[in-house]
């Protein structure tokens, strides 16, 4: 007998004590030598996420991690809060603030009194020295802290280059003036940026250990500020849940923390107040404002059997809801879930990165050492060749190339979940680019998905709203869904209808019944026609032309005349027309599918403006995996938009599968991205979305590629004095951030 092995799971860890992409490059390659373990580790979220084979222990995914010098846990569960109580969340950053301002303070005088021959007063280089001792001790602390540990286990990152460069400058410079010639009174010395011909013992850096030290704590900060920011979007989102809940337990409202709250409890959303969960509405009718969860500005009514989604506002009356998803289930969750994994996970691109990383940092310290020997071997001196290998070892640090990826994705997938786009992972970015056609399913995509009444023809002596008075009241007595559209769009023209006397269902062809006095029939005309009642020609007219369109008509007559017909079809979304438009202006060719018949699927594609040609019509829902394989095999690179349990297998076939968050939650699953609200203009808002963020991890890594590539010659070659080159290294940092940073300001 064979017995199938147990799947793989997958483990999350917090990582700390992270200091550069190199830690993470080192986490990463340590976690994945350990046998049925595949890993990634991200710098930005200080996350790492695991997938373990059978038989391996957490414990053994943590002892790997702390043998490389770090700390690993599994993510403390969420704690519910009592209601009304905030968590005081502890400051993170006050110990990088603390000693960034202390170094700041100390620096600037020293690196003034070095820069200013003017200020350089008798014996002000002891001054210097004084100021400065405390910068390159506490405020460097953590880089040297860093640096020792990798040493211990024989590794190195650019917490090495930081302390070897600092710690350098500063024992050369303790060196010069207690046993060289620089601690002499009257010592002065300019500032350059250029090498030239020295006495070394004459020449004191302590302005570039302080200054280095300053700058880079300085971009530390702002780095892990901003990345801070960046993940707000997530956070933002986790919070947006009702704390508590007023849960109706035998007839009397309890309130309640919305952890507690049970699949089938029935509660009460008063206006104004958040829902707690996802469910159905039981009793009541209000307008709910859903903008946080799908950007969608307005509100949407709902009544008696609608659905309604957890974090959503109600904005109109008093609701009664049946709880159907809670805890992890929710929609909300789902999001917030679908968010974290494609922060966490990693493009190609940055896969790169990391590999390029990892050896960079041994790379730089043999460039360094050979930079030293080289100056020397030249004869310019032990300052000039000092002073270029610190440079190299302080430009080189390469935390831009660990950030470029991490900070982009954590920015674009936090708008796009404010925007209701969600983006499954960081290889749909990159999927995005190739994308050349969009196929469109119709119902529910392109069309709403549900029967609506599109228009009301009438004889001369009858008015519209008579007409649809008297059928939406009749109708209202039928469950069938065409009869539901005709009622639902009577009550929303007119409230209150009628009442039905002697309501009677006669299958398969429609309904009658005594409607204000009047004996009304609705249905087909084969109906009619059985009592004498036909359609006047122009009526007759106007329904072979509405038939023609792939609309269901419904002939109504009452008083023994046939006075109005109406035409029902599934309406086109009124945004789908533009969300074509836009879909057309990125490069894409939209193709409609749908298995309705050509007739209906032709009416709808010139509605909205796509060519008869792009129609795939009268397909089975098991076919439209083969449509997609057959654009696939034509060399197309294709996008599916989809909603229902059919579409699903088409999204999994197609390169980028894009799913309706109005729709099914096998579609959602399939899906590489998934439109929160039911619009079809955020399928192109979404590939947008993409291709910006794509377009700024590749200008993140341009520019930290470029910036070492660049930067390291110049400081090889000595024409970066230290302390610039660790401005320079700080910048780079920041600006990467700062470029990611704009993604949120995307529309």
């Amino acid at each position: 007998m064979i017995t199938q092995a147990p799947a793989s799971t997958e483990v999350e860890l917090q990582i700390g004590g992270m200091t550069c992409a190199s830690c993470a490059a080192r986490i990463e390659k340590k976690l994945n030598r350990l046998d049925g373990v595949e890993a990634t580790v991200n710098y930005a979220t200080e996350k790492a996420r695991a997938i373990v084979a059978a038989g391996v222990e957490v414990t053994e995914l943590i002892a790997a991690v702390e043998a490389t010098g770090y700390t690993a846990a599994l993510p403390r569960p969420a704690v519910p809060e009592a209601p009304g109580e905030e968590p005081a969340a502890p400051d993170e950053l006050a110990p990088l603030r603390q000693r960034l301002i202390t170094a700041v303070v100390l620096a600037v005088p020293v690196i003034a009194m070095a820069m200013v021959p003017a200020l350089q007063f008798d014996n002000w280089q002891w001054l210097s020295l004084t100021l400065a001792a405390p910068v390159v001790t506490y405020g460097a602390w953590p880089f040297h802290r860093a640096a020792w540990t990798n040493l211990k286990h024989r590794a190195a990152t650019m917490d090495t280059l930081v302390s070897l460069g600092t710690g350098a400058a500063f024992l050369w410079s303790l060196w010069a003036l207690f046993f060289g010639h620089a601690g002499k009174p009257g010592m002065r010395h300019g500032f350059e940026l250029t090498i030239s011909r020295s006495d070394g013992s004459s020449n004191i850096y302590l302005e570039a250990a302080a200054g280095v030290t300053a700058f880079i704590l300085a971009g530390r900060y702002f780095e892990a500020r901003s990345k801070r920011r960046a993940g707000a979007a997530l956070k933002a989102l986790l919070h947006l849940g009702a704390k508590d809940v007023a849960v109706l337990r035998d007839g009397t409202e309890v309130r309640i923390p919305t952890a507690e709250l049970a699949v089938g409890e029935l509660f009460v959303v008063r206006p104004g107040e958040k829902i707690a969960t996802d469910g159905v509405v039981e009793r009541g009718a209000s307008a709910v404002d859903a903008s946080m969860l799908t950007g969608e500005s307005v509100p949407a009514e709902v009544a008696v059997g609608d659905a309604v989604t957890g974090a959503t506002v109600n904005v109109g009356g008093r609701l009664v809801v049946r709880a159907t998803r809670v805890g992890a289930d929710t929609q909300l969750a789902r999001m917030a879930r679908l968010v974290e994994n494609a922060q966490n996970g990693k493009a190609a691109a940055q896969r790169l990165a990391d590999r390029i990383s990892a050896v960079f940092v041994p790379i730089v310290i043999v460039l360094a050492l050979a930079t030293f020997g080289f100056w020397l071997g030249t004869g310019e001196g032990w300052s000039a060749a000092f002073t270029a290998a610190v440079a190299v070892l302080i430009i080189a640090c390469p935390c831009a190339l660990g950030l470029a990826t991490p900070t982009a994705l954590m920015v674009g997938t936090g708008r796009g979940a404010q925007l209701g786009i969600l983006i499954k992972g960081p290889e749909v970015l990159e999927t995005t680019r190739r994308i050349d056609t969009v196929v469109l399913d119709k119902t529910g995509t392109v069309t709403t998905g549900q029967m609506t009444l599109l228009a009301v023809r009438t004889t001369d002596d009858t008015t519209e709203n008579e007409a649809l008075r008297l059928a939406g009241a009749l109708e209202h007595a039928s469950e069938h869904p065409i009869a539901t559209a005709i009622a639902t769009a009577a009550t929303e023209k007119f409230g209150t209808l009628p009442a039905v006397d002697g309501f009677e269902n006669i299958p398969g062809l429609g309904v009658q019944g005594l409607v204000d006095g009047h004996t009304v029939v609705a249905g087909r005309e084969q109906l009619l026609a059985d009592r004498a009642q036909h359609l006047p020609e122009p009526l007759a007219e106007a329904k072979r032309t509405a038939e023609a369109a792939g609309r269901t008509v419904v002939a109504v007559a009452w008083d023994g005349t046939t006075r109005a017909i109406l035409e029902v079809a599934d309406a086109v979304k009124p945004t789908s027309a533009e969300a074509i438009t836009r879909l057309r202006a990125l490069g894409l060719r939209p193709i409609l599918l749908t298995g309705d018949n050509a007739t209906v699927a032709a009416t709808v594609a010139a509605e909205i403006g796509i060519a008869a040609e792009d129609v795939i019509a009268e397909v089975l829902p098991q076919d439209k995996v083969a449509v997609v394989q057959r654009l696939q095999a034509e060399g197309r690179s294709v996008a599916m938009v989809g909603d229902g349990v059919n579409d699903a297998a088409a999204l999994a076939q197609a390169d980028l599968g894009l799913a309706m968050g109005t729709g099914t939650d096998a579609a959602i699953e399939a899906a590489d991205l998934t439109l929160v609200r039911g619009d079809l203009r955020a399928a192109a808002d979404a590939i947008r979305l993409s291709r910006r963020t794509l377009t700024t991890i590749h200008g993140n890594l341009f520019w930290a590629f470029g910036y070492n590539i660049a930067a390291l010659p110049l400081a090889a070659t000595g024409l970066l004095n230290p302390m610039i080159a660790g401005a320079a290294m700080a910048f780079s940092s920041v600006f990467v951030v700062g470029n990611s940073l704009r993604l949120r300001s995307f529309r």
